[in-house]
């Protein structure tokens, strides 16, 4: 989540956080959970990258909530969480509130008696397809919907002049309008003008692709893993890592060199979804040449989107249910925005002037309230997400890594995916 902005605040990047962020408070909950013998609750939630719950809107509710201690912790990706998360789930060691990822829920859907469904008055604040993704077949919601990730394309203005390309956020929208050879077409004009790459990597290239395509890994009637048959899934394997040949700065995602990057001017532009914008912010704060434009290739897109989970058998699951309904109603969901890009799907969000009129001072002042709003209505392709999604899409990125740093050429990378997926069934 996310794949999520905004990202105001710096990205948490060293692994999960050595330290918890503990913040102390007074409160009226009056709940029934597990605490002291004087009616001390210690909450403790767990997310990865930004959420955008900075330490002042938790403070705020345990202002609002005498006698609660939040702890929040904080892992460096999600693939780290989601490794913890399913180590511990329906055993000992989880937090009251566990952040989820979107591609990891048909996994957590194999699980979904062992987390606590949210309060069936609830189940109508959001986007309706937030809530049937989540949704398990007794009909239980199993996670709070955070954000959601609509895509634009950030890029650099000052890289974009030296290549001889337009400025300004609504002429490169114009320039970029189309399909993805449009996109890459583009790329290659500014790699011949500058010999500079024009994205950051395959990967996250691929993701923007891929999330197009509504069922690209697996048969949505029969559950058959479909992936490498799919000549979708091959086109754009091919189409990514032939333009990633010229037009990429082969720094994967994460990694120490793309977030140093971000600041240097390695790359010229990027995909992103709502959240991505904090993480620029975060990570290239001395940068100003950032921007967003409202456009992507092939029409919108959605990367990334998360919930937030209680395990059934914690020790605070009524605090904890209260804790989330509270980060997840509007107020709180547009504050994430402001703190950190996380796109609402809060439905009463989303029609609220505050975040309709909101700008991005970092990014020169771009309105990503509406581009985001935007992007967000130009989306029209949920991609259905299996029970292998997972492991087929993290092998695929680990395909095109492997192609980036010349450790086998385009069709041994792919080989290999297959053999892998071959595997999994």
């Amino acid at each position: 989540m996310s794949s999520s902005a905004t990202r105001k605040a710096a990205l948490a990047v060293a692994a999960v956080s050595a330290t918890a962020v503990v913040l102390a408070g007074c409160s009226t909950s009056g709940g029934t959970a597990s605490g002291d013998a004087d009616g001390e609750i210690t909450l403790t939630i767990s997310t990865f990258n930004d959420f955008g719950y900075s330490d002042e809107l938790l403070q705020k509710y345990m202002d609002e909530n005498p006698n609660v201690t939040i702890v929040h912790n904080k892992a460096a990706t999600s693939n780290d969480a989601r490794a913890n998360y399913f180590q511990k789930l329906g055993k000992t060691g989880l937090a009251d509130i566990e952040a989820i990822e979107v591609d990891w829920l048909p996994e957590v859907m194999e699980y979904s008696d062992l987390l606590a469904p949210v309060p069936a008055d609830l189940t109508d604040r959001w986007l309706d397809f937030k809530v049937e993704a989540a949704t398990d077949a007794e009909g239980n919601l199993i996670g709070y919907g955070t954000d959601i990730g609509p895509e634009g394309v950030c890029y650099r203005s000052d890289l974009f002049a030296e290549a001889g390309l337009p400025t300004d956020r609504e002429e490169v929208a114009a320039l970029l309008e189309g399909d993805w050879d449009t996109y890459f077409e583009v790329g290659q004009q500014y790699v011949d003008a500058t010999g500079k790459a024009f994205f950051d990597s395959a990967g996250g290239t691929y993701q923007g692709m891929i999330n197009q395509v509504e069922a690209a890994y697996e048969d949505p009637e029969t559950g058959e893993i479909t992936a490498t048959e799919n000549p979708e899934v091959q086109d754009i394997y091919e189409q990514v890592t032939a333009a990633s040949a010229t037009q990429s700065a082969h720094l994967g995602q994460w990694s120490d060199d793309w977030f140093a990057g971000l600041s240097n001017g390695a790359f010229a532009t990027m995909l992103c979804p709502g959240w991505m914008l904090g993480v620029i912010s975060g990570s290239a704060a001395d940068t100003t040449t950032w921007d967003i434009a409202n456009v992507f290739p092939g029409g919108g897109g959605n990367w990334g989107g998360s919930y937030l989970t209680i395990p059934a058998d914690g020790p605070n699951v009524e605090e904890a249910q209260k804790l989330a309904d509270w980060l997840t109603a509007p107020e709180q969901q547009i504050a994430a925005f402001a703190d950190a890009g996380t796109f609402p799907s809060q439905q009463e969000a989303l029609s609220s002037d505050v975040l309709l009129d909101s700008v991005n001072e970092y990014f020169n002042n771009a309105p990503v309230g509406s581009i985001l709003t935007d992007r967000a209505n130009a989306v029209e392709v949920s991609p259905y997400k299996g029970e292998f999604y997972f492991q087929i899409n993290d092998g695929m990125q680990k395909a095109l890594t492997r192609v980036e740093d010349g450790t086998q050429n385009a069709q041994e990378s792919w080989d290999q995916w297959v053999s892998e997926v071959e595997g999994l069934s």
